[in-house]
């Protein structure tokens, strides 16, 4: 997005005239070095640091805006539950820790006027590589010789794929997906993107569609591949007839939103041998249900929504540059990066 909404201007005119009218509740996990860096970066204005110190290290760490805080918050940084930020009826900006909003996004969780800014930008390498590892794993059978090792069994298990000289289809273009298809083009790959705008350029593609080509290129897809946000248009993209369209020999990885993938026909797809694999870190609902039947097909490689978050240390380092960047350019008036509302 480009520009300011009236909703900014107003938070930042509100910023500059009545600084210490603000309160900051951070939910970030910074060392004693980090706080007076972000103390710097809004002068006048008050904040508080919820998360303890010892959290900086940490995989996950406990947000929450305290009960006594939530009439006075009027910006917060991090991640707090949904109805905790709902509480918080005198908020003008929330910038998350997350890439993904969805949850903000629902009506009634923030104030009308409040902005919306995100983490976008701090995933793009942990989750394109746990992608890229995905789709190894998958190619090489490497699921299924686990397996057997598990039951003592020394036996091949039959052909397996390559990436080079494959066609790799990505389904949304942003960090993500620019880092997954220029790892895929390292390789050999050839890469195709699918985004709204594909007049477009984006570097690691060698070629754009819009969603509208999507039956058409399919069948043509040795790995199928997503990183697209939640949103009606997306919900089940990859549907049965969608998996239908699909080579046999082809792959489908999944580490954007669970409900762009149809589940129950996925794990169908398998059975019937109608694709080669899969590797979902995002299902719908998540977690599965215990009898879900991708549980127990051996094609599929699931891990729990561990691509993101704080399981690799640089992405803790890059949201923090995004969130201190934005408070910066919050006080000195300037349009705020990742806005989403």
């Amino acid at each position: 997005m480009t520009g300011k909404n009236d909703a900014e201007v107003q938070a930042e005119k509100q910023s500059k005239d009545h600084p210490g009218d603000q309160l900051i509740i951070n939910c970030l996990p910074l060392d004693q070095g980090e706080r007076q860096e972000f103390l710097r970066a809004a002068p006048g204005i008050r904040q508080e640091f919820v998360v303890g110190t010892d959290m900086r290290q940490r995989m996950q760490w406990p947000m929450g805006v305290p009960q006594s805080f939530r009439s006075e918050a009027t910006i917060i940084l991090g991640n707090p539950s949904a109805e905790q930020v709902a509480a918080c009826r005198n908020l003008i900006w929330l910038q998350t820790s997350s890439a993904g909003v969805d949850a903000y996004l629902k009506p009634g969780v923030l104030p009308q006027d409040a902005v919306l800014t995100s983490a976008s930008g701090a995933y793009g390498q942990s989750v394109s590589e746990h992608m890229f590892a995905m789709m190894w794993a998958l190619m090489k059978d490497l699921p299924g010789y686990r397996d057997n090792q598990r039951m003592g069994r020394w036996q091949p298990r039959g052909a397996v794929l390559s990436p080079r000289g494959c066609q790799v289809l990505v389904l949304g273009t942003g960090d993500i997906g620019a880092s997954f298809a220029r790892l895929a083009k390292s390789v050999g790959a050839r890469t195709t993107g699918i985004r709204r705008h594909p007049d477009q350029p984006v570097d690691g593609f060698d070629r754009l569609g819009g969603f509208d080509d999507l039956d058409v290129l399919l069948p043509e897809m040795d790995v199928v591949a997503l990183a697209l946000p939640s949103a009606p248009q997306t919900r089940h993209i990859i549907d049965g007839h969608r998996l239908d369209l699909m080579k046999s020999t082809a792959l489908l990885i999944n580490a954007g939103r669970g409900d762009a993938v149809d589940c129950m026909a996925l794990a169908q797809a398998l059975d019937e041998d109608g694709i080669f694999g899969a590797g979902l870190d995002v299902t719908e609902p998540e977690p599965l249900p215990e009898d879900h039947p991708l549980w127990s097909q051996p094609r599929c490689l699931l891990t729990p929504h561990v691509a993101g978050g704080a399981h690799l240390a640089s992405n803790v380092d890059k949201i923090l540059e995004i969130c201190l960047d934005n408070l910066h350019r919050f006080t000195d008036g300037r349009p705020l990066r990742n806005r989403m509302r």
